[in-house]
């Protein structure tokens, strides 16, 4: 896989060395706080907080989303690469922190200051790669960078868990926060790309209205929100769903979800560049929510394994698009607000999700195919809203 992307890297000279140490960046970053994913529901039981498993995602995308307006107006006036950093600087933070607030509140506040990461990171890199990158080749960057986010998220589950299973949890915290911290590191040798930049005071931190949605946005917001709901819900049921179906590593599902998902990325962003942004999109919800019925229909072993390479094409089909779909509404001196907006959403849906789910759970396993069937009908609701639009490139 590595040699593939060098060799692509090769043959177009447009991806620069600092697109590079983004991708590497971000694969460290991803895999920094998608680490802990599997292991924080059982984690939060031993801790006394059974009922409180919707939160572990929801308290993240809370912060994440209400971090966004702040974010999204920073990387447009101080500039990309600062705001990048902060991101990393909360997981290394985070990751140091949780063997410490080891009580029920003290776990659920962290994962209330650990949303700022993405709520930081993803917004900035996604305008600096708008910076360095030709308009007309934006879908097949954006998709060859989700795959460095692909590997981060099936490395970080995986090792997350083999470190738990053979070490302690600890360990694999203190692991994440390390991640983090090589992330930050590679950050400080990348160049800024905003020509007009501001010093930071403290009036960029005052947000009206203006600064918190870009309406022209919207419908590439909506649909991430849509189809994001059923993550939420993936991300709060799976590791308990995975252990019930009989296996012992509660990444696996991760593991091959984004594993499909790299592999399809950067095919997917191209053709959403030739074909246009629209149908992709549109086969990615048909597919979204064909895994979904694998994942709630068929409950055993191979049906978690199909639902998870089904929904990883999914995503690697959507991630792409939905990025350069929201880029391509966005105004060039406001991409960071437009990304903003989008992923303002997506933790709504994401939180949302979580929060339901979590809320009807409640550690009864005959309950998941249930929630997992809605999360599909969410998806097929965001399928009938793209029936309005035609398939070409939306721009400005």
């Amino acid at each position: 896989m590595f040699v593939a992307i060098q060799q692509k890297l090769n043959s177009h000279p447009v991806y620069n060395i600092n697109f590079i140490l983004m991708c590497m960046s971000t694969l460290l970053f991803a895999a920094s706080f998608n680490m802990m994913i599997p292991e924080l529901p059982a984690y939060l039981s031993s801790l006394g907080g059974a009922e409180y498993k919707g939160f572990i995602i929801a308290l993240f995308t809370l912060t994440a989303g209400i971090s966004r307006p702040f974010s999204g107006k920073l990387t447009d006036k101080i500039g990309r690469v600062p705001i990048m950093a902060i991101g990393s600087i909360v997981c290394f933070v985070c990751g140091i922190l949780y063997p410490v607030l080891t009580s029920v509140s003290g776990f659920l506040f962290l994962r209330l200051i650990h949303g700022f990461s993405t709520g930081f990171k993803p917004t900035a890199t996604a305008a600096y790669i708008a910076d360095i990158i030709p308009r007309e080749r934006w879908g097949e960057a954006l998709g060859l960078h989700g795959i460095c986010f692909s590997i981060g998220m099936a490395i970080g589950p995986a090792l997350g868990s083999t470190i738990t299973l053979y070490s302690s949890i600890n360990t694999m915290f203190f692991t994440s926060s390390f991640f983090a911290l090589m992330s930050i590191l590679i950050l400080f040798n990348m160049k800024e790309t905003l020509v007009k930049k501001e010093k930071f005071r403290v009036g960029l931190l005052k947000i009206s209205k203006k600064d918190v949605f870009a309406k022209e946005a919207l419908p590439a917001a909506l649909i991430t929100f849509l189809s994001y709901v059923a993550y939420g819900a993936i991300l709060t049921l799976i590791p308990d769903w995975t252990e019930y179906l009989g296996f012992e590593n509660k990444g696996v599902f991760f593991i091959v979800f984004t594993i499909s998902s790299m592999l399809v990325r950067f095919f997917a962003g191209k053709i959403s560049d030739q074909k246009g942004r629209v149908l992709v999109i549109k086969i990615g919800l048909a597919l979204l929510i064909v895994a979904l019925i694998l994942l709630g229909s068929i409950q055993s072993k191979l049906g978690l394994i199909l639902g998870g390479l089904v929904y990883g094409i999914s995503g690697g089909i959507l991630s792409p698009a939905l990025n350069a779909w929201t880029i391509d509404f966005s105004k060039p001196d406001e991409r960071g607000k437009a990304m903003a907006t989008m992923y303002i959403a997506m933790e709504a849906g994401i939180g949302l999700g979580a929060l339901c789910a979590g809320w009807y759970f409640q550690d009864y396993l005959d309950r998941v195919p249930m929630v997992i069937y809605v999360s599909a009908l969410i998806c097929f609701i965001g399928t009938i809203y793209m029936l309005r639009f035609k398939n070409k490139p939306q721009t400005i």
